[in-house]
């Protein structure tokens, strides 16, 4: 499948006659777990643009549930394994006529140019358009993220509905389209980052645990296309080859100097350190603790033997 740009058209007229004349039927569909603090802004971007919310919900103990309501979502609880099972269990389970789906996260927002640029798009496409790419705009500690490597980052968000499913993953799982090609769609959609670095920091300890188990995965990954495919055959044949440790150093010294991450400011440091040495350097420990134990097992194992 290929990626194709569409470019967007200045007339605001044009999209106000065609938004009117003929919405396109789309559902949103959102994972929470004690999202309070995020779920209000996610819900309220999608107004105008979603013609139906599902929140799945994996047992919050906030007011996440109470706030989908009142933004007229439809809400379904599941228990949670793993966002991958939770988004196809949610495929599953919703019952929709929609004609097209957008996987949403809570702490992301469309961006109105985004959603302006979706509702033109989406009435005219070719049937062989099963899917859109969208651009993702990180916006951590109130400041947009523009280099270092961080934007555009190509996402699949937007599919028709039955020709998508989420690969299965621990980490980094992309929606994978059964048939058809995509397009890329100019906007963004806004993650906005963290609630607070103490949250951010405890998320990425268990995303690290997440990703280690991936990579010590016998199964095979899956080839993906475009801009995701490129990084991820990236990660795979060059990054993971690195020797540990030493990766993350050289991952980051890429990102905050060859690709001028130092120009996002104090935010961007903060941002470029954590999540592209930090967080790679807590991957590889934790590979590294792994690897200990599975030695020190096999040592009492062989003593036991003998």
């Amino acid at each position: 499948m290929s990626e194709t740009f569409i470019q967007k058209r200045p007339s605001w007229f044009s999209y106000k006659m065609s938004s009117r004349l003929d919405r396109p039927i789309i559902a949103a569909i959102v994972l929470t777990k004690n999202e309070e603090h995020d779920l209000p802004d996610c819900l309220r971007s999608l107004q105008g643009f979603a013609s139906e919310i599902y929140v799945v919900d994996s047992g919050s103990t906030d007011q996440t549930v109470q706030i989908a309501k009142q933004f007229g979502a439809t809400v379904l609880t599941h228990s949670f394994e793993s966002h991958s099972q939770q988004f196809n269990w949610a495929l599953d389970n919703i019952t929709t006529d929609a004609d097209w789906i957008l996987r949403i996260d809570a702490d992301e927002r469309l961006h109105p140019n985004l959603t302006h640029e979706l509702l033109r798009v989406i009435p005219n496409l070719p049937v062989d358009v099963t899917g859109l790419v969208v651009p993702l705009r990180i916006r951590f500690l109130g400041r947009d993220m523009r280099f270092g490597d961080t934007y555009p980052v190509w996402l699949q968000r937007v599919w028709r509905n039955g020709f998508g499913r989420c690969e299965e993953r621990w980490m980094d799982e992309r929606i994978v389209l059964s048939s058809g090609r995509t397009l890329r769609v100019r906007g963004d959609l806004i993650h906005e980052i963290p609630k607070n670095l103490t949250e951010w920091i405890a998320k990425h300890n268990w995303y690290a645990t997440r990703e280690c188990a991936d990579i010590l995965s016998p199964e095979p990954v899956v080839s993906l296309e475009g801009a995701a495919g490129a990084r991820r055959r990236m990660k795979q044949s060059v990054y993971l080859r690195l020797p540990p440790f030493f990766r993350a150093f050289a991952y980051w010294l890429y990102r905050y100097f060859l690709k001028l991450g130092f120009l996002d400011g104090k935010a961007g440091l903060i941002y470029h350190f954590l999540q592209g040495f930090w967080y790679r350097f807590l991957v590889d420990a934790k590979l590294y603790e792994h690897y200990k134990e599975q030695q020190r097992l096999a040592a009492n194992q062989g003593e036991r033997t003998v």
